[in-house]
């Protein structure tokens, strides 16, 4: 009989096991060998969390094998799963309330501290994987977000962990400081909590604190930017995705109320051995090596150039205050809007993709292009008047295309022996076509686009005469000559998971190019909380005809047609060198695309032929606006939810037609290479209709 009560005791919890898997998924009908089954998993995950623990206490400092919690079998086998353990000798109730080894361990715990925040406690080594957007604040201990590391102290940072890159993580590192008790660490951590969580939390914390664990707080985060960005349709899932869950618990509500969603870590970003060598190693140079090193990254396309410029940013900002970043890639720029070859001084973290930090340059080109191709000179005329710029005063990272076949390989060339780079650091994988390694010998040896091989010395260096006039030097430095010593070729070795195929990179790229583009307009609106308005209610600045010259870029369009270009486009804001102020009427035509600092960017919303005026809107302020005299339209385009979700309008939509004839000249031509032709058939073109003017 007890044998029996024993056996369908047992077979009672395997049966409410069994039934609460079932509740979780109520349309599976399985029959009782996947029962079984389940029954095995359960188990064996039970298991398998157990011993990662255990592994992450010893490796934590913790000996888990003293306090007795382990048993054997026989005795484990005698014991009934309601009893209590026994104290043992020494120990108080309260002390064996839970087994030694468990309650020293650290683990990860959540909890909500009200509205829209939640305390993590992150034990040491141990990770945070996350999608969603939200403000990070460390309270105590220290933490690495994508390479940046937070300490106690320091200031919140917004974190943006988007589906449209590899998730964010959130890591517990070993701060630097001083030995102490862990008496002194909890009247430390009491102290620094006091200020930010009520008596209830910090009574929790101080219960489960532990000395190997740092204390984050996670907080709600909106901007105006990622507002504008959600409003139009089909762009919310880049930061939050709702899909199914089975595990709706205190923790899922915590940090649904902050925004975010916990990953698995098959998401987060992985480096490779060799990518990680790398970064150590030009944090070090650039941190004890005397000067101001340059660091070119090239590579083919999606090998993760990108993802290696942030993370090296945010590596070097922990040690130094600020990095020079110059912009060559016209397709994916990293600060600005495509099309734009930029110089710009880092001074923040970069954490999240391009369309969430979009930042002011410290000079900027608008080429007007998503690629150089037919057109490189005026691409490399560019780079050196950017690059004139460059006061050699902290490192500088150059960012180059993914065009590394055929001429791009000789443009890559020309741009190494221009900006002489002290390290070079060339990307490769296993999907990527072939590329030569760039040692300083194979650069000499070979032909560019518009420079010559020349012999070196390789303790004298060389000398390039040619480019030395676009050089800025200090007075004592002009009178010896310019030597190049060559670079160090570090050859690095990625592994990333491709989202991006042949067949779909061309329209994976369009996305990201709107995206920043959209990322720029949000600038247009106040700061949160303040509501959005849509962009035709929005006061545009009133422009007069003779105030500025236009200048097509990208294509050559009759003197009759250029305002019906220039018309519902993007325009880059430039300050040419030109008076233009002493032309009576307009518009005023360049017959050449000059090579001036671009300012800014807006949208021509319109144009007033009676009284003379372009309608511009743009986020650049009145101060800056002064020096505008130029206005230049590419090939870059209007998002097209910009132009088909305006809130507002009834009817007709402006700048919108479905009456279009594809049979005109140049009405189905490609403007930017990087384009696919079914793409632009998509594109609407415009119509002289005007948006609805509202003071």
């Amino acid at each position: 009989m007890a044998d029996s009560l024993l056996l369908l005791r047992k077979r009672g919890s395997i049966r409410s096991t069994w039934m609460r898997a079932r509740k979780a998924r109520p349309q599976l009908v399985l029959s009782r060998r996947p029962r079984c089954r389940l029954r095995t998993l359960l188990r064996w995950c039970g298991r398998r969390r157990l011993r990662r623990r255990l592994l992450q206490a010893q490796a934590a400092g913790a000996d888990w094998r003293e306090g007795g919690c382990l048993v054997s079998s026989v005795d484990a086998a005698g014991r009934t799963k309601t009893a209590a353990p026994s104290a043992a000798p020494g120990r108080t109730a309260d002390e064996v309330s839970a087994p030694s080894c468990l309650t020293n361990l650290p683990v990860r715990l959540l909890r909500p501290v009200g509205p829209g925040r939640a305390l993590l406690l992150l034990p040491l080594e141990q990770c945070f994987t996350f999608s969603g957007i939200c403000r990070v604040t460390c309270l105590y201990g220290q933490v690495q977000v994508f390479g940046f590391t937070i300490s106690q102290g320091q200031p919140s940072r917004d974190v943006f962990s988007t589906y449209t890159h590899s998730r964010l993580t959130i890591r517990a590192v070993p701060s630097s400081m001083p030995e102490k008790s862990k008496k002194e660490m909890k009247r430390e951590a009491r102290t620094l909590l006091r200020s930010h969580l009520n008596q209830d939390d910090r009574c929790w914390v101080m219960k489960n604190f532990s000395p190997l664990c740092c204390i984050v707080l996670l907080e709600n985060l909106k901007t105006s930017t990622v507002n504008f960005i959600i409003s139009h349709p089909g762009l919310s899932y880049i930061f939050v995705q709702e899909t199914p869950t089975f595990q709706i618990n205190s923790e899922y509500f915590a940090l649904r109320s902050v925004g975010i969603k916990k990953e698995k870590k098959k998401n987060a970003l992985h480096f490779t051995e060799s990518v990680l060598s790398a970064l150590e190693e030009l944090v070090n140079d650039c941190c004890e090596v005397d000067g101001c090193p340059i660091i070119l990254i090239c590579g083919a396309q999606d090998v993760g150039k990108s993802t290696f410029n942030r993370y090296l940013i945010n590596q070097l900002l922990n040690s130094i205050s600020c990095i020079d970043y110059l912009e060559c890639d016209l397709g994916q720029t990293e600060f600005t809007p495509p099309g734009c070859i930029s110089l710009l001084n880092i001074t923040e973290p970069v954490l999240g993709p391009p369309f969430t930090h979009q930042r002011t340059p410290q000079k900027m080109v608008y080429y007007g292009k998503p690629t150089c191709k037919n057109d490189y000179e005026n691409y490399i005329e560019i780079i050196k008047y950017v690059f004139s710029s460059y006061k050699r005063e902290s490192p500088l990272i150059v960012n180059t295309m993914g065009w590394v076949t055929d001429k791009g390989l000789l443009l890559l060339i020309d741009l190494i022996r221009l900006l002489s780079p002290s390290h070079v650091v060339q990307f490769s994988s296993g999907r990527s076509k072939y590329m030569p390694n760039l040692t300083p010998d194979y650069v000499d040896d070979m032909d560019g686009l518009y420079t010559k091989s020349k012999s070196k010395i390789r303790h004298r260096g060389f000398h390039l005469p040619e480019f030395a006039e676009y050089f800025e030097f200090a007075d004592e430095e002009k009178e010896s000559p310019v030597l190049f010593t060559g670079h160090k070729l570090m050859c690095v070795k990625s592994d990333f998971a491709f989202r991006k195929t042949p067949r779909n990179r061309d329209s994976h790229n369009k996305i990201l190019r709107d995206l920043a583009v959209l990322g720029y307009l949000g600038q247009l609106h106040p700061p949160v909380p303040k509501p959005l308005y849509p962009l035709q209610s929005l006061t545009p600045y009133q422009v007069p005809f003779n105030a500025v010259a236009l200048r097509i870029t990208h294509a050559d369009v009759a003197p009759t047609h250029v305002l019906c270009a220039v018309n519902a486009s993007w325009v880059g804001l430039c300050r040419i060198l030109d008076d233009v102020r002493g032309h009576a009427h307009g518009p005023i035509l360049l017959a050449q695309t000059p090579i001036c600092d671009c300012l800014g960017f807006g949208i021509c919303r319109g144009i007033d032929m009676e009284k003379r005026l372009y309608h511009i809107l743009t986020p650049v302020p009145p101060e800056e606006l002064r020096n505008v005299n130029c206005l230049l339209v590419g090939a870059i385009s209007i998002p097209h939810c910009v132009l088909k979700n305006q809130h507002g309008p009834e009817g007709t939509i402006p700048y919108i037609t479905t009456d279009y004839n594809f049979k005109l000249p140049g009405a189905s031509g490609k403007i930017g290479l990087r384009e696919t032709e079914e793409t632009w058939k998509e594109k609407l073109p415009p119509r002289h209709k005007f948006y609805r003017k509202t003071n």
